[in-house]
């Protein structure tokens, strides 16, 4: 068998994999070193350089090793670590493989040679004590976390394994001579592992463990059961370890109790925004040290470094992985790639910090690769410059460095962008002299009339009320019961609202409705975080609260959705409903099982697009039409997805896919939707099985049950299911043959008008079809015009008389001249003329409508034309005073008088 020596020296013109070993032993001494001692490992390398070296591989060479006894254990661990690395260290440097190999298969070798040790002093320490059980019985094994990199199959190819020992139950030991408790079984299992990978021997090591990162850390106990964990965290833990418990991963033993134990407290069942916070002072501790130990060229923790795109990744999984379970997976490019999918993060950045990643961790294997140390160093000293330098394929030491700096000073960009580094709960005034007086007007120092005068001279046209306020605020038992670190917030906050509201047109409301707004939500920390870490989202909380009270309240009663004014470029994009149907299936999808969370999770997309599109609205962005289309097309997102995720979990079900749909009516069915618009319905199938009936009222029932229940999310949408046949006294579910015949023989005029705004809306396309038919085969029935025209003004009549007017005052949808006479007349005339014309039975809308009747000359196109200005103004009045929180529709007649006297006019026309 040849030395590396020989087989370096007997060749003049080197072969491909020759080269790659001269620049192996240039690059790594260690590896030079293993060769020259082993020529059975450069015989392997010889073989098998070209192949991955797998888990498999690592299985069957562990099984051919004879091991009967610690020594051979640690003998065959150690010669399978030589044999994995020199391989991993050759086609690596020899671009055979990329970072994601490096990472995997060492990571394949921690877990393969810790399940190794584990499996064999289990059964040496068995042989001595019996095997452990629990009180009740039940077998016991020992649980193995992988933490840090090895918990997020990253780990170095020298680095320490950072570990935490467990088990789950207390108990005690089989063998009745020599029994002992679980607790001492396994405490005497964990120092045999620790000892198997970290001893060193004439081999080396395997891996240095570090234990410091379980409850208490070098002073705890080693091996703590399940229990003690799961108290520990709930009453000690702190913020680092949630940090530290991100990339937690069991390597051995049981998985699901410690998983599921833990996960409350990583993940926050809320969006928790204090990690911002709790990451950013981490960082800086860090940073302590690092100027401490002079250390900034370390390339792990200096800035621009590993750890602070780990940090970016892991603040969106501590902030959202609560409430987004998608989140909670363990590689940091994963995450970073997931975080860029859901628009967390721009797909420049992403990009940016996955190269820099990659470049640095690379970098960092270079390093290790030189003497097998764990180190994150730069060199100082000229020859393993050359040797890095060589490593990373760059001509010098120099031309290496400039790379490297551009890489970390984009980490850093980053790393402060995300983390407002600079300045975190402030804007550029609040240096400025102006920024001492808000604080001033919040911390109450000012005299009175100083106060006053300052106030007045800032905007607020009653100065004395606002004052007042922000006093009964300072004083109030809500502010004062705060935590010390939520005053701290609120107190940073307050400035900045006197500051940006007293810019609103309407400041003095601006600043109540924001302060109602604070005082609601100041009890969850993680809102003023938010607010305290995001300026522009306050800017924009302060902007939708002066505009609306009623968006103040949706607010107040929603405010997890603070996170959506987060991002102004999907705050304001225009909505991919098809994309949103998706996203909201997958959503559904990745919880089902858990029909609490899905309500809630339909629940929260419903608000979210709302605010949204609420957002755009009161900056002038959205013309009332497009936000109705807006709000229809997202009823109808929801009504689509909430059909197959209901339908799914049902036990009772006989098919697939069900044979069902359901039909809008009203504004629903005319796209008419407005912010606080309840849904009209009616549900039809078409199945011929005998059950079906059956089944498909229950699923109907659940449908109306998943629509109206009131969540800790809050409600879906109030459905009205009057419009079916019958009635409130009809059955829930009617076939699409009955439908029919319900429409042809019985139904009475009032709901052949519904039917000219109602439309397929969810469900089985073909059912939606054949409704259609239905509906173009009544709205094209010959009508006797006088009489028709009599049962129109009759049920008119009769909701004229259930609405009585008030003097001086119009009610823009119900009094004579308004939105509901403009929709009566519609009907009336598309139900008078649809079979002479059949292109009115087109649900088109009553302003399509009214000019595609002019244009039939059905009416006269000024009339036609005057009346549609009417509606779409009555609409946009009514819009406008449901947003400021009016429960009624009524205005001043002379400020309509033209629009009811347009509407009127064509009413005279048409039924006098």
């Amino acid at each position: 068998m040849l030395t590396l020596d020989k087989y370096l020296s007997q060749t003049q013109a080197p072969t491909r994999f020759e080269a790659g070993l001269q620049h192996l032993v240039y690059c790594s001494l260690y590896a030079g070193r293993l060769l020259a001692k082993d020529a059975s490992i450069l015989e392997d390398l010889l073989q098998n350089h070209a192949q991955t070296y797998t888990l498999e591989s690592m299985q069957h060479f562990l099984s051919a090793a004879k091991i009967n006894d610690e020594v051979t254990l640690k003998k065959a661990l150690r010669q399978l670590r030589q044999r994995v690395l020199l391989r991993i260290i050759y086609r690596d440097l020899n671009q055979l493989c990329d970072l994601n190999e490096v990472m995997q298969t060492t990571s394949d070798l921690a877990e393969i040679t810790i399940q190794t040790a584990v499996d064999f002093h289990s059964i040496w320490l068995e042989d001595i004590y019996g095997k452990p059980s629990s009180d009740t019985g039940l077998p016991q094994q020992m649980i193995v976390v992988g933490m840090g990199k090895l918990g997020g199959v990253e780990l170095n190819v020298s680095s320490d394994v950072d570990l935490i020992f467990s088990f789950e139950a207390v108990g005690k030991t089989s063998n009745a001579s020599n029994v002992i408790s679980n607790q001492d079984f396994f405490n005497k299992l964990g120092k045999k592992v620790i000892a198997a990978l970290d001893d060193v021997t004439e081999d080396g090591f395997v891996f240095r463990v570090d234990m410091r990162l379980r409850p208490f850390g070098s002073e705890g106990v080693l091996v703590p059961n399940c229990d003690a964990l799961e108290e520990y965290y709930q009453n000690n833990g702190r913020e680092w370890e949630r940090y530290a418990w991100i990339k937690g991963r069991v390597v051995a033993g049981p998985k699901d109790k410690l998983t599921k134990l833990l996960k409350p407290f990583v993940f926050r069942k809320y969006l928790d925004y204090n990690a911002l916070t709790s990451l950013r002072d981490l960082k800086m501790q860090i940073q302590r040290d690092v100027l401490q130990k002079g250390l900034q060229d370390n390339i792990k923790l200096g800035r621009g470094g590993i750890r602070e795109i780990e940090f970016i990744a892991q603040v969106f999984q501590l902030i959202r992985g609560g409430t987004d379970t998608s989140l909670q997976i363990k590689p940091t490019l994963q995450v970073l790639k997931l975080l860029q999918n859901k628009g967390l993060l721009p797909e420049k950045t992403v990009s940016e910090l996955t190269a820099a990643y990659a470049f640095l961790r690379n970098l960092e294997h270079r390093l290790m690769y030189i003497d097998d140390q764990q180190t994150q160093d730069l060199p100082k000293n000229e020859v393993p410059r050359s040797l890095i330098a060589k490593a990373m394929l760059f001509a010098d030491w120099d031309s290496f460095l400039v790379q490297l700096n551009k890489h970390r000073q984009i980490v850093q960009q980053h790393f402060d962008a995300t983390f407002n580094a600079e300045a975190p709960s402030a804007n550029s005034s609040q240096t400025s002299n102006k920024a001492s007086l808000y604080q001033t007007l919040w911390q109450q120092t000012l005299e009175p009339n100083i106060a006053l005068q300052a106030l007045s001279d800032l905007g607020y046209a009653d100065a004395n009320e606002a004052l007042q306020r922000l006093k009964m605020l300072r004083t109030s038992s809500r502010y004062q019961q705060l935590p010390e670190s939520s005053r701290q917030r609120f107190d940073r906050l307050m400035p900045l609202v006197i500051e940006i509201a007293a810019e609103e047109e309407n400041s003095d409301i601006a600043l109540l409705r924001t302060i109602s707004l604070l005082e609601n939500i100041c009890r969850r920390a993680s809102y003023l975080a938010l607010l305290a870490e995001y300026p522009q989202a306050l800017n924009l909380v302060i902007k939708l609260c002066a505009a609306s009270p009623w968006l103040a309240q949706y607010l107040s009663a929603h405010p997890i959705l603070l996170d959506e004014l987060l991002d102004s470029r999907t705050l304001y994009e225009e909505p991919d409903f098809a994309d949103l149907t998706l996203n909201l299936t997958e959503k559904m999808q990745h919880l089902q099982g858990d029909t609490e969370a899905q309500m809630d999770a339909m629940r929260h997309f419903k608000h979210a697009t709302i605010l949204k599109f609420a957002a755009q609205d009161v900056a002038g962005a959205l013309p009332l039409e497009i936000l109705s289309d807006y709000l229809s097309n997202s009823a109808d997102v929801i009504l689509q997805v909430s059909l197959q995720t209901i339908w799914d979990s049902l036990k009772f079900k006989h098919i697939s896919t069900p044979k069902f749909a359901v039909i809008g009516y009203g504004k629903l069915g005319s796209k008419e939707l407005g912010y606080m618009s309840d849904l009209d319905i009616i549900f039809l199938y078409d199945d011929n099985a005998s059950e079906a009936s059956e089944i498909y009222a229950r699923f109907a029932q659940r449908i109306n049950n998943w629509f109206n229940s009131l969540t800790n999310a809050g409600l879906l949408y109030e459905t009205d299911l009057q419009l079916r046949p019958d009635g409130n006294s009809g059955l829930l579910v009617s076939s699409i043959a009955a439908f029919k015949d319900y429409q042809l023989t019985k139904a009475w005029v009032w709901e052949h008008q519904a039917l000219t705004r109602a439309r397929w809306i969810a469900g089985d396309a073909n059912i939606g079809s054949a409704f259609e038919q239905v509906c173009v085969e009544v709205l094209s029935q010959q009508r006797d015009s006088e009489t028709l025209k009599k049962s129109v003004i009759e049920m008119r009549e009769k909701m004229r008389a259930s609405h009585k007017p008030h003097l001086g005052q119009f009610d823009i949808k119900h009094d004579a001249g308004g939105i509901i006479d403009v929709e009566f007349l519609v009907q009336f005339l598309v139900l008078a003329h649809t079979k002479q014309h059949p292109e009115l039975s087109e649900n088109i809308g009553n302003i399509a409508l009214l000019k595609l009747l002019a244009s039939l000359n059905i009416i006269e196109v000024q009339a036609a034309e005057n009346v549609v200005i009417a509606y779409r103004e009555y609409r946009k009045i009514q819009h406008a005073l449901k947003l400021q929180g009016v429960a009624h529709s009524r205005v001043e007649v002379y400020s309509v008088k033209e629009y009811i006297a347009a509407v009127t006019k064509l009413w005279k026309q048409v039924f006098c």
